[in-house]
């Protein structure tokens, strides 16, 4: 099964590793899961981009970012050649092994888990 570790940009927030993740879920539901903070708006059709995410190590696990979370991913408060949409984020293998930073939610207006 598939392994995450999520670092945060608060540095309060202690870093936090979930394993045994299942294949065919987003890194968004993976953090619903685990009580992880990850605002989110649009109910997972990547219609904003307020679950905005880092995807430092594993990218080759995940779907192929699409040009319409591109648009969104621009829309997003500092995006970088990392920068991906929680919700579009789908775990392709069982055995991925991905890090992801999650960009600091105070200034971020949305949904909570």
């Amino acid at each position: 099964m598939a392994k995450i570790k999520f670092k945060f940009e608060n540095p309060s927030i202690p870093e936090k590793i979930v394993e045994n993740v299942e294949k065919g879920i987003s890194v968004l539901e993976v953090t619903e899961d685990n009580d992880i903070h990850l605002n989110h708006n649009c109910g997972e059709v990547c219609a904003c981009s307020t679950c905005h995410i880092y995807v430092e190590k594993g990218d080759e696990f995940l779907a192929e970012i699409t040009d319409r979370e591109e648009d969104f991913i621009d829309r997003a408060t500092n995006p970088t050649i990392e920068s991906r949409l929680g919700c579009q984020c789908i775990i392709l293998d069982e055995n991925a092994d991905l890090e992801v930073t999650i960009p600091d939610q105070s200034s971020i207006i949305g949904h909570e888990h």
